[in-house]
């Protein structure tokens, strides 16, 4: 299953409410935006305003809410309809500050498993430049 933006009448968010039975309150309150979803792929943005630290940069758990959000979207669809998908371990490597601007993270597994998914997570800023690396195991659960 692949859920995009440019999809006639989509809206990635209501699909994987859908899917998932219920929406991904923490993405909405920090400006995330699904743009492309897959268990081979999960896209998204986040703007830099409002998920910032006092010095004015984008803050580091605020790229690990992103990483987050993006990678447990393509383990749940990977383990759709049968599992769901728990985050069980994160990591983080932040490269460079952003004071302002839309951060984009792209999703994409590094092993995808029956009881365990691992995805890889690269965000980049509006030029392109690698802003953080980040790497999220699920445990993949029977649905209950």
């Amino acid at each position: 299953m692949t859920i995009t933006e440019s999809d006639p009448g989509a809206d990635v968010e209501r699909k994987l409410a859908e899917v998932f039975g219920g929406r991904i309150a923490l993405a909405e309150r920090m400006g995330i935006r699904l743009l492309e979803a897959s268990a081979e792929r999960v896209v998204g943005t986040m703007p830099v305003e409002g998920n910032t630290q006092p010095q004015g940069l984008l803050h580091g758990g605020a790229s690990c809410v992103l990483a987050e959000t993006l990678g447990s979207v393509g383990a749940g669809l990977h383990a759709f309809p049968d599992r769901v998908a728990l985050g069980i371990e994160i990591n983080a490597t932040h490269h460079r500050g952003l004071r302002e601007g839309i951060v984009t993270g792209v999703a994409t597994p590094v092993h995808l498993g029956r009881t365990i998914a691992t995805y890889e997570i690269v965000i980049t800023d509006e030029r392109g430049r690698r802003v953080c690396t980040a790497r999220l195991t699920c445990s993949l659960r029977p649905r209950s």
